[in-house]
């Protein structure tokens, strides 16, 4: 069994020893920064193999939603594998498993489906409409309920990328 600890670095006042992953029995320890494109537990998960164990120190540096730490359990389970996280103790395996899964899916559940990034262009189409009908930022953003900055934010970011 090979246990591969995984490090990643949110910001740089959540430092993480990976000294520790190694004291845990890791023979192998990968490390990430956060707002990178997730390559390295990505590769992970595409070479960890049937027995293999996953082990990370917290379970949030895994994923920043519910539902890509559900991608990273299912990726484990399809592969044999499992997750072992150090604080709180926690594994993907057993009672302990099914419970971990279960509270992950009711969190990924609670989730908005949408993304950001359609959510922010549907935003901005509003708002443009508007300010195309007369009406200005104030007025807009207590139309849309947003805040007045939100609405000329979007509007000079328009101007910027017109010009």
């Amino acid at each position: 069994m090979l246990r591969i600890g995984y490090v990643r670095e949110v910001d740089a006042a959540s430092h993480q020893d990976p000294a520790l992953l190694e004291a845990a029995g890791c023979q192998v320890v990968r490390h990430e920064t956060a707002g990178s494109d997730s390559a390295v537990l990505d590769s992970i998960l595409e070479f960890i193999g049937p027995g293999d164990q996953l082990v990370v120190q917290r379970l949030d540096r895994l994923s920043g939603s519910g539902r890509g730490l559900l991608r990273v359990l299912d990726a484990l389970e399809a592969r044999g594998a499992g997750l072992q996280v150090l604080t709180p103790w926690l594994a993907s395996q057993g009672a302990a498993g099914r419970a971990l899964r279960a509270a992950v899916e009711a969190v990924a559940r609670l989730e908005p489906t949408h993304t950001a990034r359609g959510h922010n262009a549907a935003a901005t189409q509003a708002i443009v409409a508007l300010r195309n009908q007369g009406l200005g930022p104030v007025e807009i953003a207590r139309r849309l309920g947003v805040s007045r900055m939100t609405v000329w934010r979007r509007l000079r970011n328009l101007k910027s990328t017109e010009a």
